[in-house]
């Protein structure tokens, strides 16, 4: 089994403020890996940590059997692109421009912009459907509309490994489902995917891999049909339900209880629904 990213026993910290202790995990090559958990549990911080940008205060990240921080900046942005939650752009910028800049960790002084760059980018811009938005400005666009041009830039780095911190935000419906039909595309081709989401139903769905996460700590993790439980969606998220089989693609399906059903099927104690 190869390995692309671990966390090995890795404490997270913000200032003196710590998230996780002694945390480890590995995502698998070519595998779609979900992380879930409630707000403020650890996910994006875990994210930022394999993706470089949180420095551990113990243990080690590795890329590729490397240590991440031991790699220049270009070479990891080669293989590993990211998505962060609150991505910033400079003012007056183009989606073009900002879907271009995805490129920039192949560019060198010998090898300036190529055909294959502007390939790369046409592309991109096709699969976020933002291509009939080259011309505007970010600022000038929709929340949902901002959100699939960032995913064009991620795109346009054509990087082995894809994290992406709740890339559905912002996302209606329609656009939600084509997202994750187009990540599970790039997965089935060899891409490795790690993504961040709230929707729990879509986790299962897409993922192949699922981590659950509770107060900074790894609950559960495996294929979403042996590990998403009653049982696991009560302690981590504090909420009863029945877990079904999807009838579009026979993954767990969660169903969230009323108080007084959870009490009448046993997944409350009666004291509890007073």
């Amino acid at each position: 089994m190869t390995y692309r990213l671990q966390a090995d026993a890795v404490t997270l910290r913000y200032d003196q403020r710590t998230i996780s202790t002694d945390l480890s995990v590995a995502i698998t090559e070519g595998s779609f890996t979900v992380i879930v958990g409630p707000n403020a549990c650890g996910k994006s911080t875990l994210l930022r940590a394999l993706s470089r940008l949180l420095v551990p205060s113990s243990g080690t990240v590795l890329l590729d059997q490397v240590d991440i921080h031991t790699l220049a900046a270009k070479d990891v942005a080669r293989r590993l692109g990211l998505l962060p939650q609150s991505a910033v752009a400079p003012d007056g910028i183009t989606v073009a421009d900002l879907v271009a800049r995805g490129r920039y960790p192949h560019q060198s002084f010998l090898r300036q912009w190529s055909q294959a760059d502007e390939q790369a980018v046409t592309a991109a811009m096709q699969a976020a459907q933002v291509s009939e938005l080259s011309e505007r400005l970010l600022q000038e666009l929709s929340g949902g509309q901002r959100q699939r041009v960032w995913i064009a830039m991620v795109l346009a780095q054509q990087t082995p490994v894809l994290l992406l911190d709740e890339p559905t935000t912002y996302l209606d419906i329609a656009h939600q489902i084509e997202l994750l039909e187009l990540l599970a595309e790039l997965n089935r081709q060899g891409r490795t995917i790690v993504a961040v989401l709230h929707d729990l139903n879509q986790a299962c769905r897409y993922a192949s891999h699922l981590i659950a996460m509770k107060a900074g700590a790894i609950v559960a993790q495996g294929d979403p049909a042996r590990i998403f439980t009653e049982a696991l969606v009560q302690e981590v998220f504090g909420v009863a339900s029945m877990i079904i089989a999807d009838p579009v693609s026979g993954t767990p399906l969660l169903v969230p209880l009323s108080r007084e059903r959870a009490v009448v099927s046993g997944a409350l104690p009666r004291q509890a629904a007073g």
